[in-house]
């Protein structure tokens, strides 16, 4: 078992609130330098503000091509390498709809963000990452996107979910020694989550934070749920 050293960059999206957030915090409490990201400048910039540790922020909006072209320009005068990226960042549009009733630019806007998003920022950031002696990649996904469970709650939130996870094998494949995997962080409480999800922001930060600092780099292309594989 490895754990991280303090000194570890991170590079977080949709880190302003919720599991981004707390995955900043905590990593930050190890002593990860900690890149805070969000669409939102202001709030991004109170929230690094904020936070206790050796924390940075930069604004990055995912479903824009030059946003992360920019974001990694300015990265890169910074850090000479980048150790772990985490694909938090997404969008939940549809809830109740059927795969019928849903709208094409509801589907567009939400494959935009939460999976060509990830792609984009894995792609921009690949040379930062192989600077790293033990890269890692982490995606956050859902357990609606299981194709070994299938909901039809939301069907381009889940989807979006199925094809990140998909994503995630491709990318541990194209970084060979880079650990890729996604996770199910569960229902939690958060603004997508709503108030009765079962599960508290540190409890869903919990694999990703494992993923970051203490899995073994070895275990990659995989889908976790509490430190555990789970088939999708």
């Amino acid at each position: 078992m490895v754990t991280r050293a303090p000194g570890c960059t991170v590079l977080i999206t949709g880190a302003s609130k919720g599991i981004g957030h707390e995955t900043a915090r905590q990593l930050a409490e190890r002593g990860c330098t900690v890149w805070l990201t969000a669409r939102d400048r202001e709030r991004g910039e109170k929230a690094a503000r904020e936070m206790k540790g050796d924390v940075h922020f930069l604004q990055i909006d995912v479903a824009d091509p030059a946003s992360v072209a920019r974001a990694v320009e300015e990265f890169a005068t910074a850090s000479a390498r980048l150790d772990v990226l985490v694909n938090n960042a997404g969008i939940l549009l549809d809830r109740g709809e059927t795969v019928f009733a849903l709208g094409e630019d509801t589907l567009r806007q939400t494959l935009d963000a939460n999976l060509l998003g990830p792609w984009r920022m894995a792609r921009a950031f690949a040379p930062l990452l192989r600077k790293s002696a033990q890269p890692r990649v982490i995606n956050v996904s859902s357990g609606g996107g299981q194709l070994s469970d299938p909901s039809d709650w939301a069907p381009a939130y889940c989807l979006s979910k199925t094809a990140l996870n998909g994503l995630t094998v491709q990318l541990a494949m194209a970084l060979p020694g880079a650990a890729v995997n996604s996770v199910c962080p569960g229902w939690v409480r958060t603004d997508m989550g709503g108030a009765e999800a079962t599960r508290s922001l540190a409890q869903g930060a919990e694999t990703i934070v494992w993923l970051a600092t203490e899995a073994p780099q070895s275990l990659s292309g995989k889908f976790l749920r509490d430190h555990k594989r789970i088939d999708w």
